[in-house]
């Protein structure tokens, strides 16, 4: 959609108001707030006096028997590396492929994808009975010539998540650096010492601006197979086992077509949440709601397909007992969560093809929900019944989770809610530079602008109000140039910096 067209949307809305609306919630914060941080604050005391007494007694006190080594800690994994791929992944496509509508939405996407990864590195921690140990698996020269097996699935997790952490993390933090800067001349005491060594001096000057479009659009590239490799070598922790219904080439997309779907309803929940707990209604619009909703569905589609092939696998198979798991799920022992699956994946979804539901926004949040209560079924299922129906009838086992497990999924949801609620209090969640780029295009007295408003890094306001430029090809060439860099450095990119960024063809010289 052009730009012209998504301006009519935030009609009315400014520049001014736009850093006030960020900022404010960012500075303003009510009891609800604090409750519930402290709430999720005590949960994750809990969780941690929890994981002392594992440290302490061992591994036993879970549910987990012969032949059942992987259980809820392994399913938790997945479900949390599944929920942080849509966040950041879809920022970069939607950025390469010029979206506007990416703008308001992209921020709090890459801010849930950095911190799925990090609840996903609490995840491993859980269930290593000996964490003290963890540095034996990375390369290090040591005296005692151990080294990690490098044809081993869990190291090759280990490097997949550390560079997908890293690769997320400084996507968000370079696209952050100039709202850091809009917020370090807003605010006073503690938080202007914090914004500004958060900013690394950003002053807004072309030369500035044209580095971090060009560390934007390099990293954006490589994000997209990071992202993609990261659920595909986690898929092979199951795949090169020989467990049935694990053993299968399908697993690599089946992991990648569910994580697209965990986190498109994740981006879709988060958004809704902090588009009414923070007052955003302005910024994320029925619009961006639709787009999302209309990914959860492709999504949808695509993950039915994949459970249709992992039904036919197993029939052209010669090995009987790769059935066994697959009639636990349809009429045995695994059949509630497996139908439920179904329901809340393949077929609820369906509805979101009518507008009207698409935009309805308590049916949306209902069914993000439950597409996020089935990804988890789906996990669980991926992980049990290929490990206690197994070849050998003698081998096969039941498996019942205890409260210490429980206990350690309620912890893992603490933390990413606990380290969310802190995050939107540092980090803003709308994009300020990035949200004025799709705004209503400046007239021609914007090349006269007043000083902003002491304290005000992004706001530029108008000397008087003049009819809009009408020659399309004048209208190209007043953003081609930044507008008063000198007099304001701090104000927002200039028209197209990153929606209409170019590939350099030959070597700049500074």
């Amino acid at each position: 959609m052009s730009s012209r067209n998504t301006n009519d949307e935030f009609e009315g809305i400014d520049y001014a108001k736009v850093t006030k609306d960020v900022i404010r919630s960012l500075t303003h914060t009510t009891w609800k707030y604090y409750l519930a941080l402290g709430l999720s604050f005590a949960v994750v005391v809990y969780g941690a006096v929890l994981y002392y007494y594992q440290s302490v007694v061992g591994l036993g006190i879970w549910g987990t028997n012969e032949p059942i080594y992987w259980a809820m800690d392994l399913t938790g994994f997945i479900w949390w590396i599944g929920f942080s791929l849509a966040g950041t992944l879809l920022s970069a496509i939607l950025l390469l492929t010029k979206s506007d509508w990416r703008n308001p939405v992209y921020r709090l996407a890459e801010m849930m994808t950095a911190l799925a990864l990090i609840t996903a590195n609490i995840v491993i921690l859980t269930h290593i009975g000996r964490p003290w140990r963890m540095f034996y698996i990375f390369p290090y020269p040591n005296l005692r010539q151990l080294w990690p097996s490098f044809r081993s699935p869990l190291f090759w997790d280990v490097l997949g998540l550390v560079a997908y952490l890293t690769a997320s993390s400084l996507f968000l933090y370079l696209g952050a650096i100039p709202d850091f800067a809009a917020v370090r001349d807003r605010v006073t005491g503690w938080r202007k010492k914090l914004y500004s060594a958060l900013s690394l001096g950003w002053t807004g000057s072309s030369r500035q601006w044209r580095h971090l479009r060009h560390a934007y659009f390099l990293i954006a590239p490589l994000i997209i197979p990071i992202a993609v490799s990261m659920h595909s070598v986690t898929s092979w922790i199951s795949a090169t086992t020989l467990n049935p219904a694990n053993h299968s080439s399908i697993y690599a997309p089946y992991f990648v077509t569910g994580a697209l779907l965990s986190g498109s309803a994740g981006v879709i929940i988060i958004a809704l949440i902090l588009r009414k707990c923070l007052h955003f209604e302005e910024y994320i619009t029925p619009r961006h709601l639709d787009n999302l909703a209309k990914l959860l569905v492709i999504a949808s589609l695509l993950i039915s397909y994949i459970y249709l092939i992992e039904l036919f696998i197993p029939w052209i198979k010669t090995e009987n007992f790769e059935l066994m798991p697959v009639l636990a799920k349809l009429k045995g022992s695994y059949n509630p969560l497996y139908w439920s699956m179904i329901f809340l994946n393949s077929v609820v979804p369906l509805s979101l093809f009518f507008r009207k539901v698409r935009r309805n926004i308590p049916a949306l949040l209902m069914i993000s929900i439950g597409v996020e209560i089935a990804m988890y079924f789906e996990r669980f299922l991926m992980v049990i019944p290929g490990q206690n129906i197994g070849p050998l009838p003698f081998t096969w086992s039941s498996y019942r989770p205890t409260w210490i497990e429980f206990s350690y999924v309620a912890w893992y949801y603490s933390v990413f809610i606990f380290l969310f609620l802190l995050f939107v209090k540092i980090v803003p969640s709308v994009s300020i530079f990035e949200v004025k780029e799709i705004l209503r295009a400046p007239t021609r007295a914007s090349r006269h602008l007043k000083p902003a408003p002491e304290g005000d890094g992004l706001a530029l306001e108008p000397i008087a109000e003049v009819e809009p430029l009408r020659s399309e090809s004048e209208d190209d060439r007043l953003y081609k140039q930044p507008l008063s860099v000198e007099a304001d450095p701090l104000m927002s990119s200039p028209k197209g910096y990153l929606s209409g960024y170019r590939w350099p063809r030959r070597k700049r010289r500074d």
